[in-house]
């Protein structure tokens, strides 16, 4: 089961990196075009189920690579035909980000409001799940009220990626 589960580790890992790299050459040629990416391995896959543990606040430039990782996934997913469902889990110091424009502007002391809520409603509007840590709302005196339409509450962080994880989930760490 290990070994398995190691293959799908790397399998999801290259399938990210592909992602990555479709973005940003989205034309892929035969091998030995010049100045073009040419595949030798593709990855396909039939079923993933993925979990992102967003437990830490990872940027490139403002936005959260994590956030686009989730996205860019699910985008590859639908494309392929692949069948399965992607989770988001928000804690400790990366949970601010789903909250609601007024506890956002609280809890960060701004006055802008959350610039990651376009992110998450557009995440979860494309099927993504976005949950929040319990023991993360709890000390910082959150309550269900103080975050966006549309994300979830679990029990806790650790004890729900130990879940999902026996369920056959992918840990993504972004």
């Amino acid at each position: 089961m290990n070994k398995i589960l190691n293959y799908l580790v790397r399998g999801i890992m290259i399938t990210s990196v592909c992602l990555s790299i479709q973005a940003v050459a989205a034309d892929v040629k035969p091998a030995g075009a010049e100045g073009q990416i040419s595949i030798d391995v593709p990855v396909t896959l039939k079923a993933a189920n993925v979990v992102f543990n967003m437990d830490h606040v990872a940027l490139n430039g403002d936005l959260p690579i994590g956030m686009k990782y989730m996205e860019l996934l699910n985008k590859k997913m639908k494309a392929d035909k692949t069948s399965g469902k992607i989770i988001g889990i928000f804690h400790g110091p990366a949970a601010y980000m789903t909250l609601n424009d007024q506890a956002y502007n609280a809890n960060r002391k701004v006055t802008t409001g959350n610039p990651y809520k376009g992110l998450v409603e557009g995440l979860i509007a494309s099927g993504i799940q976005i949950e929040e840590c319990a023991v993360s709302m709890k000390g910082n005196n959150w309550t269900n009220k103080d975050l966006l339409p549309g994300v979830k509450v679990n029990t806790g962080a650790i004890g729900r990626l130990i879940q999902l994880t026996q369920e056959g989930y992918v840990q993504i760490q972004p």
